[in-house]
């Protein structure tokens, strides 16, 4: 993620996440005074509580995002947006505003709002300050995520480079200030089957990133839980499972035992149950999750997708074949609603859904989806010309 995620990621330990909380209310009250006292002071007097007040909005959004509270966020940046629209201000509270909101969108599966909002805080902030200021490295990493949401490798891949050229022009290659964008570098390469150039990436980001945030931290699980998401496709589930033992208790302690945001994990977690064949363990961590993410607005609709495509996985796998056609079909219907049409995970899911079809003979009806998957992976492979080296 881009510098926002690094940022939320702070809190080590749940008494600063609850402090956080806490601070909110006298925020609130603190941020209603000054919208109160703009309408009574001087011209520039209201200039500067305008501005402190669309500081103090961001603040409080950003500490809702923090803890996956994306819908309780919104109205908070959304106004500070406002605010700083109509108050003649700076760009960089503009720009500000809107790289907030770009983050907010992206977290939300919102990743068309998102390109807009963070293409045109780019544009202000490249004006405000110059186009090889790490701040705009930092935007870049925002941009390459959701290009890579929309399944526009290519164009992800090229704006990481740029930041990664950015940061390089400043700092030294090993520089801690690096490790993200490696890490950036590395789930993108995941997600393009590139294994072998994403476990490089990782493997130089990890002990950079635990050196600067600790081996503890949140932000530090969270990379580790990319690794451990490698490993479980390279089918090195015993690999896999030592991170994940190592990261749950770290990730619970923070968010608390029943979190939406520690879905991924218990994901990561049934996969591993059912290469050992661990079904019932299994089939009680996909229920949990989907039961989490349906009681959870601000937990997106992607997590629900990714909760339903392994359910129908897990189903193919018992040959309950009504019971995955129901929950792949749903999970479909939300990769569409947030995708174009050619996002490679739609392919995914056609092609599980081509197969549970053909192992129930409707052979008609598994060639079209099949046809229809591999239309998508051509026009992959035709946008996924290379764009640029990958960090030796």
């Amino acid at each position: 993620m881009g510098r926002i995620e690094a940022r939320h990621t702070r809190p080590q330990n749940m008494s600063r996440v609850v402090c956080a909380k806490r601070c909110l209310v006298a925020l609130v009250w603190f941020c209603g005074l000054l919208v109160v006292g703009t309408d009574t002071a001087g011209a520039q007097a209201g200039l500067t509580e305008r501005a402190y007040s669309c500081g103090s909005l961001r603040s409080m959004g950003r500490v809702y995002m923090a803890s996956g509270g994306y819908e309780k966020a919104q109205p908070f940046l959304e106004r500070a947006l406002h605010i700083a629209e109509g108050a003649n201000g700076s760009d960089s509270d503009l720009y500000a505003c809107m790289l907030d909101l770009a983050y907010l969108y992206k977290s939300q599966g919102k990743l068309d709002e998102a390109e807009k909002m963070c293409l045109s805080g780019l544009e202000l902030q490249e004006k405000a300050l110059h186009k090889d200021h790490p701040y705009v490295a930092y935007t870049l990493r925002i941009l390459s995520e959701i290009y890579r949401g929309q399944g526009r490798y290519p164009e992800a891949e090229s704006s990481l480079e740029r930041a990664i050229g950015i940061i390089h022009g400043v700092r030294p290659d090993d520089d801690q200030q690096s490790a993200p964008l490696l890490v950036d570098m590395g789930r993108l390469l995941l997600e393009r089957g590139r294994f072998a150039e994403a476990e490089v990436h990782f493997e130089k980001a990890v002990p950079l990133i635990e050196k600067s945030f600790g081996p503890e931290h949140l932000y530090t699980t969270k990379v580790l839980a990319s690794m451990a998401a490698l490993y479980v496709e390279q089918e090195r589930f015993a690999e896999a499972q030592e991170l994940v033992l190592r990261i749950q208790p770290i990730q619970e302690k923070i968010y608390g035992p029943d979190h939406h945001l520690l879905v991924p994990v218990w994901l990561l977690q049934a996969r591993i149950h059912q290469s050992k064949m661990d079904l019932a363990h299994a089939k009680l961590l996909l229920d949990k999750s989907l039961r989490v993410v349906d009681n959870q607005p601000d937990s997106g609709r992607l997590t629900k997708g990714e909760v339903l495509i392994g359910l129908g996985q897990f189903h193919l796998l018992g040959k309950e074949y009504t019971q995955a056609a129901d929950v792949l079909e749903r999970a479909l219907d939300i990769l569409e609603g947030v995708f174009n049409d050619y996002h490679p995970r739609i392919a995914d899911v056609l092609e599980t859904l081509a197969q549970l079809r053909s192992e129930t003979g409707d052979v008609a009806e598994a060639s079209r989806l099949q046809q229809r998957a591999k239309d998508i992976r051509v026009r992959q492979r035709v946008d996924s010309a290379p764009v640029a080296r990958v960090i030796e």
